[in-house]
């Protein structure tokens, strides 16, 4: 069974809420499935279909209007990962299950679907909400990306590993404020790059060290690490390709935000909660 652990809630008690009966019809879909060769499952699936649809049309519209509300600036891109949802629940919808089989195939991929958008859209976009200021906040600042001693965890490999982070932001932030943005294309793929390449390094490193002085809240912390990879392996080379200065701008403002939301409130953990390495 899959446990809405205290890790996915965001702290908004209405989000916390729906977000825990999508993990409930998931649970659903995974003990339809285990009946699959006892039952004919036709109408169970069909009916968490419709729960999918419903759910997808009242909470994304809570949500969004929350987030429209405070002026989160991650709105744009959690409407477009909305509309991702529906796209796939939609495919569902359309599948043949009039056999065991196709109820098989289609619970299993049911499954799968949400439990990849459970963990990594809860934890790589919704997790930010109501914690990001408005993108010129962080902009106007002379230097948004400074490691500054707010951020240090006390561990100098983590903390030498968050300062190079944030020192490659912010090369991506020089490049998104510069003029003619459009013509740096392959500067900015570069850095992309550079910051795919560092932040498995760094989370991997991150991860080791946990496991080596048995820190409890290593499960949550690779989630959460899954969760931003997924970000930066996902990128929309279309978009950037667009509209490479808002896009940029619009991703800066994501991987800036959740850096330090994750140092000041997830790593800085570490060392309070763990025992000496041995």
């Amino acid at each position: 069974m899959f446990q809405f652990t205290a890790d996915c809630m965001l702290g908004i008690e209405n989000i916390d809420t729906e977000h825990k009966h999508l993990f409930d019809l998931m649970n659903d879909a995974l003990e339809a499935l285990q009946k699959c060769t006892m039952f004919d499952q036709y109408q169970t699936i069909n009916n968490i279909i419709e729960e999918l649809q419903d759910y997808a049309e009242q909470h994304f519209a809570h949500e969004e209007a929350y987030m429209e509300k405070i002026c989160d600036p991650e709105l744009i891109l959690q409407r477009t990962q909305h509309m991702m949802f529906r796209e796939s629940v939609n495919r569902l919808s359309v599948a043949n299950i009039d056999y065991e089989e196709g109820q098989q195939e289609v619970l299993r991929e049911m499954i799968d679907f949400l439990a990849k958008w459970l963990y990594r859209h809860i934890l790589g976009s919704d997790i930010m909400i109501g914690k990001l200021p408005p993108l010129e906040k962080w902009m106007l600042l002379e230097n948004p990306c400074e490691f500054t001693d707010e951020y240090r965890t006390g561990i100098p490999l983590i903390d030498s590993e968050h300062k190079q982070l944030l020192s490659i932001v912010e090369q991506a932030n020089h490049l998104a404020r510069s003029e003619h943005v459009e013509e740096k294309y392959d500067e900015i793929l570069l850095v992309l790059e550079q910051l795919k390449n560092y932040t498995v390094e760094h989370f991997q490193d991150e991860e080791e060290y946990m496991e080596s002085i048995g820190y409890e809240g290593l499960a949550a912390q690779k989630r959460a690490h899954d969760a931003f990879i997924d970000k930066i392996e996902n990128l929309s080379m279309e978009e950037l390709t667009k509209h490479p200065k808002e896009y940029l701008q619009s991703l800066l403002e994501f991987l800036l935000g959740w850096l330090v939301n994750h140092i000041l409130h997830s790593d800085k953990k570490i060392p309070m909660a763990t025992r000496p390495v041995e």
